[in-house]
């Protein structure tokens, strides 16, 4: 739950709004109070994709099935507005974190509360089946742990028996790993699907781990469809019933009242020391709206810049003396891109350790990433070509550095997303992660770190396909960290006064060949110990700076290096430093 900003409304409808509770691809969700008093969560459809028609539909059918589903499992639809901007629906307000948070904050569940959450959880969704609707896309963010039991929320790509599912690019139906094979390979929706998500999300419960692994989503459903589900560690029945719930074949799933049969509770789930426990993670509702507070921004007396003035050889601790952090002088060049999004759920590689969300692009002409090398030979004077003949270009040898090149990608907690999507595609079977090297139980969808970070970096095993291109080739990858500000390289802190935005890079690591040795094996870096800023021609570098210096949200990418300044974005997550 974060304040309201300045640029939210104080009133949507007749409802007061008091606090952020996170956004989504849909919109924003705020917390609301009614006329009367009543606490309310408000989904608020983004401007910009009202116009589109399978977002719009996909907003009035989640009002729809708030509308039809009543259950002691899920929310009440309390008030919506679908004709005019904005759109928006509000439904009772559940207090409680989701399970993802949960088991991201307390580690993987004991099996016996595992059986209780499976066996309510399996209530709700007989409950939902009933009205004729099924969900389809239940996962770990959409199930509340409520004070009074969990709670399935996010209804908005659910339908009924017979309705035509929204599967447009940006729409697309369901979560990899928690989505059927037959709805992967058939687009067959039904009871059974749900039962799928729920064996899966309770394999994510007992373990803290990804049901079907992580990274690309393309590789997450094959692993879906053809692999089996992981459950190191799990107690066997319990493992027994999650298998059967995820089995391939949908006939072979047991029904929901087998599911709860199996289960075998005894007591009520709120009984229980350890749900109680999670159920107590959930923020206090604010009683009052905040007052939102606008930064000023003291004027700049530096001479203004270009989009990539790069700094200048010096000796300070973290950086050249004399450097300016960069400005905002053009709009990115990905504003000239059509971007289709595949956004996949974040999720846990392992115990405590955050996973990958890779988004594919379909652009044209140049990406960012080359059009750097651009940039690069405008601030030198030289050709693009030029630019990169003065270095390793990755055919005889690892390219040696990252140029620390404009970048205005962010991670933002309150979403646990990145901004931008990433600039070229990941091969498949990619997989990054982040955890904490002393502690393992750190992590999750938003991890929060305070001393190191480890990230690493592998192919799950279907990245390469004998005969096609890059089957034998070195595939190098480079790992950048970027702090929230500008940093001041005299003192290793942010720069003094109004905080600046860090549109810069970071601190990178060398390129790691990712089909070098085993190409199954994780490789790790370690932040900061294993990180450095350079200067232009990569003869000097600067240490990075402790996490410490700079609290708040910090961006970490993985590109794909060719030279020094022609890479690609092609995957982003991040952390909070507190």
């Amino acid at each position: 739950m974060d304040a309201l900003k300045p640029q939210d409304p104080p009133h949507i409808g007749t409802h007061t709004l008091l606090a952020r509770l996170g956004a989504g691809g849909m919109g924003q969700v705020y917390l609301g109070r009614s006329p009367g008093g009543r606490l309310v969560a408000i989904k608020v459809i983004r401007d910009e994709i009202i116009d589109h028609p399978e977002a719009l539909g996909r907003f009035r059918r989640e009002v729809e099935t708030a509308r039809t589903v009543r259950s002691a499992y899920t929310a009440n639809l309390i008030d919506a507005s679908l004709d005019s901007a904005p759109h928006w629906l509000a439904t009772e307000y559940v207090a409680g974190p989701t399970l993802a948070k949960a088991v991201a904050e307390r580690g993987p569940l004991p099996t016996e509360t595992c059986r209780g959450l499976f066996a309510a959880l399996a209530e709700g969704l007989a409950a939902v089946h009933a009205h004729g609707v099924t969900h389809r896309d239940l996962k770990p963010q959409n199930v509340i742990l409520a004070a009074q039991g969990p709670q399935l929320i996010d209804f908005g790509i659910a339908r009924g028996v017979g309705q035509t599912a929204l599967t447009a690019a940006g729409f697309a139906s369901g979560t990899p790993g928690f989505t059927a094979p037959e709805v992967l390979t058939r687009n067959e929706v039904g009871p059974p699907a749900d039962v799928f998500a729920l064996g899966a999300t309770l394999a994510y419960a007992a373990t803290g781990r990804a049901p079907f692994g992580s990274g690309d989503p393309n590789g997450v459903s094959y692993r879906a469809v053809h692999e089996p589900v992981d459950l190191a560690g799990v107690a066997p029945e319990l493992a027994a019933l999650i298998e059967a719930c995820v089995a391939k074949d949908a006939a072979a799933r047991p029904g929901l009242a087998e599911v709860i049969a199996r289960c075998g509770v005894r007591t009520a789930l709120v009984e229980d020391s350890v749900y109680a426990g999670l159920a107590a993670l959930g923020e206090a509702a604010p009683q009052t709206p905040p007052t939102p507070v606008r930064q000023s921004v003291a004027p700049s007396t530096a001479p203004s810049v270009g989009p990539h003035d790069l700094p200048t050889v010096g000796s300070a601790p973290y950086g050249p003396p004399g450097y300016t952090p960069t400005r905002l002088a053009r709009p990115s060049r990905r504003s000239g891109k059509r971007w289709m999004v595949a956004v996949a759920v974040g999720l846990v590689v392992g115990v405590g350790t955050a996973a990958t969300v890779v988004l594919t692009q379909q652009g044209e002409g140049k990406d960012t990433a080359r059009g750097r090398a651009s940039a690069s030979a405008q601030a030198t004077g030289s050709s693009p070509k030029a630019t990169a003949s003065k270095a390793e270009d990755g055919k005889g040898g690892a390219p040696a550095y990252a140029g620390d090149d404009i970048d205005r990608t962010f991670w933002q907690s309150s979403t646990g997303q990145c901004q931008l999507p990433a600039e070229e595609r990941a091969p498949e079977g990619f997989q990054g992660s982040e955890s904490d090297p002393d502690d393992p139980s750190k992590g999750g969808e938003h991890p929060v770190f305070d001393h190191k970070v480890r990230i690493g970096i592998r192919s799950s095993g279907y990245s390469v396909t004998p005969g096609k291109s890059g089957a034998d080739a070195p595939y190098y990858v480079t790992v950048s960290v970027k702090p929230p500000h500008s940093i001041d390289p005299t003192t290793g802190k942010p720069v003094t006064g109004a905080l600046q935005q860090n549109v810069t890079l970071g601190y990178t690591s060398k390129p790691v060949d990712l089909y070098g040795g085993d190409k199954s094996a994780w490789k790790y870096l370690t932040y900061p110990d294993d990180f450095r800023s350079w200067s232009p021609n990569g003869k000097k570098t600067w240490p990075a700076i402790p996490l410490t210096n700079d609290p708040g949200d910090w961006t970490v990418q993985w590109h794909h290096i060719r030279t020094p300044h022609d890479y690609s974005s092609i995957m982003c997550l991040g952390f909070a430093v507190k």
